[in-house]
């Protein structure tokens, strides 16, 4: 297993080597940190937990999070109280690296062989096989990334992607998978532009594949362009002049078309931004990677330029200041874990 190298402190991340956990506890560790990267998962071990290992490294980069992950063998479960519990959408594209994974959901099965990547949801159980020693990189993304509507999502999932030579999409993938790897030794400011340029190929890569599928395509229309509108939203969430202007001109789309989707929805364009920027800078300020982030700095992050418009904003839809709310978040994380000292 790789060492546990420390990170730049500037990046919100997950780390984990079980080798710096006793044997005893290792599985456990192994769960909690997949749990606390991705979604709620179970996991079944069938070699002896003492001697099981695992390593797991994921940065958080904008909506995207990009992971590497590496164990021995290992049965990844997604239930449909997992899945109730923490209420989480996102998508995950799984590439292999090393050893092979079955992956189920939807009724479906994919064999990922090492070069291979397949789509699944958290939003639904599935199962990830990992019968032997395998690594992988694991990239995770908000729904609306992906520019797809939900058919195309659930036509999308458990179907193996890059299984045949000289397509599009096997041109691609080494490209995905080397990029996903840069991320790790990149600069700050590089790591987001490596992070959007991720998306777009992800994005391309479910785009090529529903293409070429033989079934009937998914439906057009107003929805599918305000799922796109909404992806482009959360690839320049961070960036302050993102505008209707510039999202009309970017969809091809009269900015009275724009303005008249979201009207339909029950909100607006730079209503939905800044109800977005605060879910995300809510969400950044109460996770324990960001404890080294400045306030003001994960307000900039998302798009505030001004501290004092964000706090404003921040209290009027949280009703409490983003330091209570980093406050309170913290109290709730000590509390559970002294339950589950005491258990």
């Amino acid at each position: 297993m790789p060492s546990n190298a420390p990170l730049t402190a500037d990046v919100p991340h997950t780390v984990l080597s079980t080798d710096t956990v006793s044997p005893a506890n290792r599985i456990s560790a192994w769960k909690q940190a997949l749990s606390r990267a991705y979604v709620d998962l179970d996991l079944g071990v069938q070699k002896d937990p003492e001697s099981w290992k695992g390593f797991l490294r994921a940065h958080r980069l904008g909506s995207l999070q990009v992971a590497t992950e590496e164990s021995d063998p290992v049965k990844v479960l997604r239930t449909p109280e997992g899945a109730t519990r923490d209420g989480h959408t996102y998508i995950f594209a799984r590439i292999q690296l090393e050893g092979s994974a079955l992956l189920l959901q939807d009724g479906r099965s994919a064999q990922l062989d090492p070069g291979v990547l397949a789509f699944y949801d958290a939003s639904r159980p599935f199962t990830l096989v990992l019968p032997e020693p395998h690594r992988a990189h694991v990239l995770m993304a908000p729904r609306p990334m992906l520019r797809l509507g939900e058919p195309e999502i659930r036509q999308l999932t458990a179907r193996a992607i890059g299984d045949t030579p000289d397509s599009p999409p096997a041109l691609i993938l080494p490209l995905l998978s080397g990029l996903a790897q840069e991320i790790d030794s990149a600069s700050p400011p590089v790591r987001e532009r490596l992070a959007r340029t991720v998306a777009n190929l992800l994005s391309t890569l479910a785009e090529e594949h529903l293409a070429t599928d033989p079934r009937p395509p998914a439906k057009s229309g107003p929805e599918t362009v305000l799922e796109r509108i909404k992806a482009s939203i959360e690839t320049h969430l961070g960036e302050p002049e993102l505008s209707p202007q510039m999202l009309a001109d970017e969809h091809h789309i009269s900015l009275r078309y724009l303005h008249k989707l979201f009207h339909a929805q029950g909100t607006s364009v730079k209503g939905w931004v800044r109800q977005r920027r605060l879910e995300t800078c809510s969400a950044e300020l109460a996770h324990p990677d960001s404890a080294n982030l400045t306030i003001s700095a994960v307000a900039a992050r998302w798009g505030f330029t001004s501290p004092s418009h964000f706090n404003h904003a921040f209290r009027k839809a949280y009703a409490m200041s983003p330091t209570q709310w980093r406050a309170t978040a913290e109290a709730k994380r000590r509390q559970t874990a002294d339950r589950i000292r005491s258990a």
